[in-house]
C-alpha cells in the first residue's frame, strides 16, 4: 500500500475526460454538480458533449436512457443518493429495463463524505442497485483502481453503477494489477482469516492484515471491486482455504458486500463468518475520522472481527 491519498472522484473525472478523447460517442450528464462529481474537466473540455440537468436528477436518468438509446455511451452523475435515490424509478425502467449503455458515476457516497451529514450520506445504494436486474456493480477501491473501472465500463455493454468517494484515500493497488469486472483480487495471501473488502475499507483491510500478522495471525485480503456479478469463485475458495470470513464495507451491512458474500456461501461452507459495516443507521455530520470510529469502519474493528471468526472456527472444529 502506498503512502499518497488520492479522492476516488477525481479519479473518475480525469478518467473520463480521458476517455472522452478517445471515444468521441461518449457523452456526460450531471444534475448541477460538476464541480462535486468531477464531470466539470470532462464539461470544460467537451461542452459540446456535456450536459447540465440542473436539479431533476429523475429527468437526467430519463435522458440518458434516449441518448444511450440513440447510440452513445452516457455517463450519468451526481450524488448517490440523489441518483441511487431520488432516481430509482428511472434507473429501474428506463435504464436496466430497456439495457440503455448508461453508466451511473455517483459520488459522495457513506459516511466518509463526513460534514454533509445523514441526510447527503447514502449507506444503501449498493443495496439498492445490487438488487437491480442487469446492473453491474463496481466499487473501486482507490484512484488507479478507477480509472480502470471508468474504461472497463465503457467497454461494457448495459447498465453499471460506479461508486465514488469524496474523501482522499489510500493507493492500494499499482498500475500493474489486473482489473477485470467480475474478478476479485486478492491483495495478500494468508491462511488463518480472509477479508473481503470493497471501496475505502480496502485499505483498512489491509492495515488490520498488518496488525494481525504481529500477533502471529495469517489474513488474506481480498479486494472485491465488483459486487455484482460477484467472483463467486474465488469467494468460496477464499473461504474453504481459509475457514473464516470477514466482510469489510463502507456501506449498510444489509443488502451490501457481506449480504452477497453471505448469500453465496450459504449451504457451500462451513466456514465462520462476520459482517464489519454500518449497523442498519444512518449517517451523520462529522469528521470522517470520527465517523469511521462511531460506526467501527477501522482496522482496528476489522482486527476484533477476525479474531471472533477465528475462535468460532476453532471451538466449531473442536466440536466435530
Amino acid at each position: 500500500m502506498m503512502a499518497d491519498k488520492q479522492s476516488t472522484r477525481v479519479a473518475y473525472g480525469k478518467a473520463l475526460a480521458e476517455l472522452g478523447a478517445k471515444n468521441e460517442k461518449v457523452l456526460a450528464v450531471d444534475a448541477d454538480l460538476a464541480h462535486a462529481t468531477m464531470t466539470v474537466d470532462f464539461a470544460t473540455q467537451y461542452p459540446d458533449r456535456f450536459y447540465n440537468f440542473g436539479i431533476a436528477e429523475s429527468n437526467m436518468m430519463a435522458a440518458a436512457s434516449g441518448l444511450a438509446n440513440s447510440g452513445y455511451t452516457v455517463f450519468a452523475s451526481t450524488f448517490a443518493l440523489f441518483g441511487a435515490g431520488r432516481a430509482y424509478e428511472q434507473i429501474r425502467n428506463s435504464i436496466c429495463y430497456t439495457h440503455a449503455n448508461v453508466k451511473l458515476g455517483l459520488s459522495h457516497a457513506g459516511p466518509s463524505c463526513g460534514e454533509d451529514g445523514g441526510s447527503h450520506q447514502s449507506v444503501e445504494d449498493i443495496a439498492l442497485m445490487r438488487v437491480l436486474p442487469d446492473m453491474t456493480v463496481l466499487v473501486p477501491c482507490d484512484a488507479i483502481e478507477m480509472k480502470k473501472a471508468v474504461f472497463a465500463a465503457a467497454e461494457k455493454d448495459g447498465p453499471v453503477y460506479i461508486r465514488t468517494g469524496r474523501l482522499p484515500t489510500d493507493i492500494c493497488t499499482a498500475e500493474t494489477t489486473p482489473f477485470e469486472i467480475g474478478k476479485a483480487i486478492t491483495l495478500r495471501e494468508g491462511s488463518d482469516v480472509v477479508i473481503f473488502a470493497c471501496g475505502i475499507m480496502v485499505a483498512q483491510a489491509l492495515e488490520a492484515a498488518e496488525l494481525l500478522a504481529a500477533e502471529g495471525v495469517s489474513a488474506a485480503v481480498v479486494n472485491v471491486h465488483t459486487i455484482k456479478p460477484l467472483d463467486e469463485e474465488c469467494v468460496l475458495r477464499m473461504a474453504n482455504a481459509c475457514g473464516a470470513v470477514v466482510t469489510a464495507e463502507e456501506h449498510s451491512v444489509i443488502g451490501g458486500l457481506g449480504a452477497a458474500i453471505a448469500e453465496s456461501l450459504m449451504g457451500k461452507t462451513c466456514a465462520s463468518f462476520e459482517r464489519v459495516g454500518i449497523l442498519d443507521r444512518f449517517g451523520q455530520s462529522g469528521k470522517p475520522q470520527d465517523l469511521f470510529r462511531e460506526y467501527g469502519l477501522t482496522s482496528e474493528a476489522i482486527v476484533k472481527a477476525c479474531k471472533r471468526v477465528i475462535m468460532q472456527k476453532h471451538a466449531s472444529s473442536q466440536q466435530r
